[in-house]
């Protein structure tokens, strides 16, 4: 049973884990961080509180790493219902538009909503409250 207050983070850049997690944390919620993907889905793996959210970068170790993490969730029968954002720099980086357009494209995402970087904090936590609802 995912506990509702707890969230992971799960990005490469500390400025974004730090910032992200002051705003959740000033929220309510308590926040979990960790700097790759593999790192979260071990903790997952043996994890006596689970999430109730997963937020998690695009671009880390891959461009897809994101992708991947969110792919290996919804992969996972105990795990498939967690919700998952993706936040990402790519387009401000690298110039690709990863930027959903339809339902369609989230779901290929494997993911329920989508950000791009700098993440607004007031849409950010009104998406967040609107799937842990």
């Amino acid at each position: 049973m995912p506990d509702e207050r707890l969230i992971f983070l799960v990005d490469d850049d500390s400025d974004f884990l730090d910032l992200e997690k002051a705003i959740l944390e000033s929220a309510g919620y308590e926040v979990a961080c960790f700097a790759d993907p593999r790192t979260a889905l071990a903790v997952l793996d043996g994890a006596q509180r689970m999430p109730s959210l997963v937020v998690t970068d695009l671009m880390m170790r891959n461009l897809d790493s994101g992708f991947t993490l969110a792919g290996a969730l919804k992969s996972d029968p105990r795990l498939k219902t967690l919700p998952v954002i993706i936040v990402s720099a790519v387009a401000r980086q690298k110039g690709f538009d990863f930027k959903p357009r339809s339902a369609a494209d989230l779901a290929a995402m494997k993911a329920e909503a989508y950000f791009d970087k700098p993440v607004d904090p007031e849409a950010f936590l009104a998406k967040v409250k609107e799937l842990l609802a």
